[in-house]
């Protein structure tokens, strides 16, 4: 009810009436359930926002007022909860009051909050006063605001330093570079080496935004060492946070500090044994690509990522196998070619997994195989069909007569993949004979995929090619001896009847 009320003003007779929706939901402002209240105020606030200055003069106001004072004032109410809920929107107050008020009213409303015994309100009352920071000029902002923060950064409670290390970067814009670096590093610099990982967490992930508006030296003299404590963090969370953040920091330290103090942190985060962390440099390359270069980029990074796709447990290939494409797209199709193609295509066909149990490699080679082949499409469409056609479909080709049925399954999985974005020219003449031959198989699995594929095909080849080779040859699959090929084949007989009716309807 209260939801509905908030688009009730076309049935009350417009604007002109508004204010006779304001009565029940004042009432479903004081109503026990948070939920309802919650409704009911945003209804208010969709119906304030269209009524005229002196309906809101005359109707509003007054309701704002009776809510306010129902028991005492929400800034000083008796219930956590209250004064948590007047914290969290404190902020979006202050931006819709004149300038005049906010130095008297709303600071000591500010202050208030900020000296509550609740933690829930103090790390509402930090978001509170970075958003006031901003609104404030920059010498009221170091005297009331600044200070405060500072306290809270050393506060006892882990959430409010959490919260202050989320908020820290916001403060530095409203108070200046002085300030910033007088009393916001040392602060910054505390919570990095803060002794819970959740505010470290927080405080990694701002690294990049915060050395940005520091001068090269003092994010070398201050910040860096942090992040070389970081990179090897007990905590995962910590690496991965500053693993997502870190290869900002090669544009703000310019080439030679990249290379001599960035790079080390780099390789060894590109070595964690976390999928998470080492995704997170992969992702980012390009950003030191543009400060180091190409050249240097591959001498020092690349051996790590191919001695990672070469390591002798699969489980650390595995993930390689996946960050292919996004290496790939950041570093450009010549790169791609010269360094990474020879090693993506042997993916399809990795075995050498002396160690593993015979369980462990058939899963391993599945999965392998599955990604090599989805990799093989995001490579097509990142570099174009031109590229594919060359590069791709005869490396693909070559294996669909290799002895292992995996392989012969990867091909195909390729095939289904690569067709819609090759084309029904290059399907009909290069990928189709493929599948076709792939249907006389010994292996039941390969001939029902080859039913799947042939089925997927029937959209994107010719109509001639699907009475002509797809339907005899799925006719012959729906006669095998196994029933999973016989099922798979009938659907795809189904489905090109089907696509006959509709086209002749």
């Amino acid at each position: 009810m209260a939801e509905e009320l908030g688009v009730f003003i076309p049935y009350v007779g417009g604007v002109e009436h508004a204010h006779v929706l304001l009565a029940p939901l004042e009432t479903l402002c004081i109503v026990e359930e948070t939920c309802v209240r919650d409704k009911a105020v945003e209804s208010l606030c969709r119906i304030g926002s269209q009524m005229k200055e002196n309906d809101l003069v005359d109707w509003f106001v007054p309701l704002v007022k009776r809510l306010a004072a129902g028991e005492c004032q929400l800034c000083q109410d008796d219930m956590p909860m209250v004064r948590r809920s007047a914290a969290s929107n404190l902020g979006k107050f202050a931006a819709a009051v004149e300038n005049a008020h906010l130095k008297a009213e709303i600071m000591q409303i500010c202050n208030n909050l900020t000296q509550d015994d609740q933690d829930s309100v103090l790390l509402l009352a930090v978001e509170g006063c970075a958003a006031l920071g901003k609104l404030l000029e920059p010498q009221d902002c170091v005297a009331h605001i600044l200070p405060v923060i500072v306290n809270f950064s050393q506060d006892k409670s882990w959430r409010v330093r959490y919260m202050v290390a989320n908020q820290l970067f916001e403060l530095c814009e409203a108070v200046g570079p002085q300030p910033t670096r007088m009393d916001l590093v040392p602060a910054y610099v505390r919570l990095l080496r803060d002794n819970e990982a959740e505010v470290r967490i927080a405080a990694a992930g701002k690294i990049t935004k915060f050395s940005q508006i520091l001068s090269p030296e003092l994010a070398t003299q201050h910040i860096l060492p942090c992040v070389k404590e970081l990179s090897s963090d007990s905590s995962q969370h910590v690496r991965s946070a500053l693993a997502s953040v870190i290869m900002g920091m090669a544009p703000v330290l310019g080439k030679d500090a990249t290379i001599e103090q960035l790079l080390p942190i780099y390789l060894s985060l590109l070595k964690d044994e976390f999928p998470d962390v080492r995704l997170n440099i992969i992702s980012k390359l390009d950003q030191v690509n543009q400060v180091v270069g190409i050249d240097l980029l591959s001498q020092s990074l690349l051996p790590a990522i191919v001695e990672l796709a070469e390591d002798r447990h699969w489980r650390v290939r595995l993930p390689i196998i996946e960050y292919i494409p996004l290496l790939a797209s950041q570093l450009g199709v010549g790169f791609f070619y010269d360094k990474l193609d020879t090693l993506c295509m042997q993916w399809l066909q990795d075995k050498e997994v002396p160690m593993l149990l015979a369980c462990d490699y058939c899963y391993y080679l599945e999965a392998c195989n599955r990604h090599s082949a989805n990799n093989l499409t995001r490579l097509a469409e990142e570099f174009g069909r031109d590229w594919a056609m060359e590069q791709i479909i005869p490396q693909v080709l070559e294996m669909a007569n290799s002895p292992h049925y995996l392989y012969r399954m990867t091909i195909l999985r390729s095939i289904s993949i690569l067709a819609p974005l090759m084309g029904s020219e290059i399907t009909c003449s290069k990928l189709l004979p493929v599948v076709e031959n792939a249907s006389k198989d010994r292996v039941a699995n390969i001939k029902f995929n080859v039913a799947k594929v042939l089925q997927s095909l029937v959209p994107i080849v010719y109509k001639s090619v699907v009475e002509k080779t797809i339907r005899p040859c799925l006719f012959e699959l729906s006669e095998d001896s196994d029933v999973d090929v016989r099922y798979f084949a009938n659907q795809g007989l189904q489905s090109i009847n089907h696509a006959t009716i509709s086209c002749s309807a």
